[in-house]
């Protein structure tokens, strides 16, 4: 299972962006599965973003992102996006997708994206 990040950039504050976490060697139609999105700022530990669920569609989110971000799952793209409104410079970091599998051991992560809001 691979998975690939893309979309991130350079972003004025108040701003919009969309990630997004192609996969390949995983069907997302094919097992039920959790995809998540983390974030890392320099110097920081790595963050919980939001999360989106297969079975349910069912979404969470961190209350520093709740009402700004949105977290959507494209089953024919087997994809995963993360829509980023409202942006903040705190927003600032490299962000990851991470996959949780049914029937599969271990967690599956991309190699991140950057994200910078800056004016």
């Amino acid at each position: 299972v691979q998975l690939v990040e893309s979309g991130g950039g350079l972003v004025q504050p108040g701003g919009s962006l969309r990630l997004s976490c192609a996969a390949s060697g995983f069907t997302f139609s094919s097992r039920p599965h959790v995809i998540s999105w983390y974030r890392q700022a320099p110097g920081s530990e790595r963050e919980w973003v939001a999360t989106v669920t297969s079975t349910d569609d069912s979404t969470h989110y961190a209350d520093s992102v709740k009402g700004r971000f949105t977290i959507s799952r494209d089953n024919a793209k087997n994809t995963v996006y993360l829509q980023m409104n409202n942006v903040k410079p705190e927003d600032t970091s490299v962000y990851y997708c991470k996959a949780v599998i049914l029937g599969r051991r271990g967690d599956y992560w991309g190699k991140g994206t950057l994200v910078t809001v800056s004016s």
